[in-house]
C-alpha cells in the first residue's frame, strides 16, 4: 500500500544520515536505468547524422533536403511536448514513458525504409511526435524524487547520456555502416534497425521497473521513504511562484520565457553540431566513418566530464543561471573563432568547444524550472521550455544546410551561431542577476 506520512515541520527533517541514505538509494535505483533510456533516445534522434554519410549519397539527398529532414523532427516534437507532459502528470511516468519509448522505437526502426525526401520528412516528423515529452517528463519525474540541493547533480548523471550517445553512437554507427550490403541492406539501414528495436523493447521494461512516486517505493526502507516524502512536501511550499498555479498558466510566466528563448538559441548551435558534426569532421580531416566516430567519441567523453562538474558546482554554489551564462559566453567566443578562421579544422574545433560548453551547462539549466514552479505547473513549464528550445532544431540544421549550399562554405553559418550564443549569454546573465538580487529561488529551496 502507498505510504503517505504526515508532513512535519522543517526541524523534523534534520536526520541527515537518513536523508543521505535515501538520496543514495534513489540514485542507484533510478539514474542508471534512466541514463540507458536517454542514451537510446538520443541515439535514435541523432543517428541520422551518421547515416547521412551513406544515405545522402545512396538516396541523392541534397544538403538542404537533409537539413529539412533533420529539422522537421522538432516540429512534431515541439507541438506535442506540453500535451505529453500533462498526460504524464496525470497518469504517471511509468505508463507514459513506456508508451513514448514504444512509439519512438517503432518509428526509428521504420527509418530504414526511407527512399524519397518526403518519406524522410514524414518519418522524422513522426519520430518527433513519438519522442515528445520524454526528456521534460524525466526532468519532472526526477523533481519528484530528488530534493532541490541534489537536483542538478541528478540531472547531470542523467543527461550525460547526451554526449555519451556520441561516444557510443559514433563507433557503433561506423561499425553498422560497415555492414553495407549484408543481407541486401545498406549500412545506414542496419544502423536504423539495430538502434531502433532496443528502444521499443525497453518500453516494456519501463512498465515493470519504474515507480511513479516516492510514496509507492517499497524498495525504500520506511524511514528513508518518510524522510523523502516529507522533504519534498516541505520544498513544495517554497519558491517564488505560488503553489497551486494552474498548469497552463506556466506558459505565461515571464521567467519561463526567460528560460525558453535562450534555450532556443543554444539548441540552434547544439543540433548544428549533432547533425552536421560527422560531415564537417570528415571534410576537415579527410577521415572515414571510423575516424569520424573516434573524434566524436573524444568530444563526448570530455562533455560528460564537464556536465558532471558543472552540475556539482551549481548545487554547491547556487547561481544556476549564471553557470549557464558563463557556458554560453565560452561558446560564443569559440564560435567567433570559427567564423573568423578559414581553416576547416579550426572551424570544427570551435564548434566542438561550443557544443561542449552548452551541453555541459544542461544540468544547471534544467534545474531552474523546478526551482521556479511547482506541481503540474512545473510539468508544463519544463515541457514548454523544452518545446520552444527544441524549435532551434527546426531552425539550425536547415539554416546551416541552406547557408552551406548558397555560400559554398560554413563561415556565414558560424557567424549566425555566434550571434545566437552571445544573445543567450546576455539573457541568462540578466536572469541570474535578477534572481540573485531577489535572494534567489534556489537559495530558498536549500536545506532547511
Amino acid at each position: 500500500p502507498s505510504v503517505r506520512p504526515r508532513v512535519t515541520a522543517p526541524d523534523a527533517l534534520a536526520d541527515e544520515a537518513v536523508g543521505r541514505a535515501a538520496v543514495a538509494r534513489v540514485t542507484r535505483r533510478l539514474l542508471p536505468f534512466l541514463f540507458v533510456l536517454y542514451l537510446f533516445n538520443y541515439l535514435d534522434r541523432t543517428n541520422v547524422a551518421m547515416a547521412a554519410l551513406q544515405m545522402n549519397r545512396d538516396l541523392r539527398f541534397s544538403a538542404t533536403a537533409y537539413g529539412v529532414g533533420a529539422g522537421v523532427f522538432f516540429v512534431g516534437y515541439a507541438l506535442f511536448e506540453v500535451p505529453s507532459n500533462l498526460i504524464l502528470a496525470r497518469v504517471g511516468a511509468r505508463r507514459w514513458i513506456a508508451r513514448i519509448m514504444l512509439s519512438w522505437g517503432l518509428v526509428a526502426t521504420a527509418m530504414m525504409f526511407v527512399r524519397t525526401p518526403w518519406q524522410f520528412y514524414v518519418l522524422r516528423f513522426l519520430l518527433g511526435v513519438g519522442e515528445a515529452g520524454f526528456f521534460p517528463g524525466i526532468v519532472y519525474y526526477l523533481g519528484q524524487w530528488f530534493p532541490a540541493p541534489e537536483r542538478a547533480r541528478a540531472l547531470a548523471r542523467f543527461t550525460i547520456a547526451i554526449p555519451l550517445s556520441g561516444a557510443v553512437g559514433g563507433p557503433l554507427g561506423a561499425a553498422l555502416l560497415g555492414l553495407d550490403g549484408r543481407l541486401g541492406l545498406a549500412g545506414w539501414q542496419w544502423l536504423f534497425l539495430v538502434e531502433g528495436v532496443p528502444s521499443a523493447l525497453l518500453g516494456v521494461v519501463v512498465l515493470r521497473y519504474l515507480t511513479d512516486r516516492p510514496e509507492e517505493a517499497r524498495w525504500l526502507p520506511p524511514a528513508e521513504r518518510a524522510w523523502l516524502v516529507d522533504r519534498l512536501a516541505h520544498e513544495a511550499t517554497l519558491g517564488p511562484a505560488p503553489h497551486g498555479l494552474p498548469p497552463l498558466r506556466a506558459m505565461r510566466e515571464p521567467r519561463v520565457w526567460w528560460l525558453a528563448v535562450p534555450y532556443f538559441l543554444v539548441v540552434v548551435v547544439g543540433y548544428t553540431y549533432s547533425f552536421w558534426g560527422p560531415t564537417l569532421v570528415r571534410e576537415a580531416f579527410g577521415v572515414g566513418p571510423t575516424g569520424v566516430g573516434r573524434a566524436l567519441a573524444g568530444v563526448a567523453v570530455l562533455t560528460a566530464l564537464v556536465m558532471l562538474a558543472v552540475g556539482a558546482s551549481a548545487d554547491r554554489r547556487g547561481g544556476h543561471a549564471l553557470h549557464v551564462a558563463a557556458a554560453s559566453g565560452v561558446g560564443a567566443g569559440a564560435l567567433a573563432v570559427s567564423a573568423l578562421s578559414r581553416a576547416p579544422a579550426v572551424q570544427v574545433a570551435g564548434l566542438a568547444v561550443a557544443y561542449l560548453a552548452f551541453t555541459g551547462a544542461f544540468p544547471a539549466f534544467f534545474a531552474l524550472p523546478g526551482l521556479l514552479l511547482r506541481g503540474a505547473a512545473a510539468a508544463v513549464g519544463i515541457a514548454f521550455v523544452n518545446a520552444v528550445g527544441n524549435l532551434g532544431g527546426v531552425v539550425g540544421p536547415p539554416a546551416v544546410g541552406a547557408l552551406r549550399d548558397s555560400a559554398g562554405g560554413m563561415r556565414a553559418a558560424y557567424a549566425l551561431l555566434c550571434a545566437c550564443a552571445a544573445t543567450a549569454a546576455v539573457a541568462m546573465w540578466t536572469l541570474g542577476r535578477r534572481m540573485a538580487a531577489e535572494g534567489g529561488a534556489e537559495h530558498r529551496a536549500q536545506r532547511p
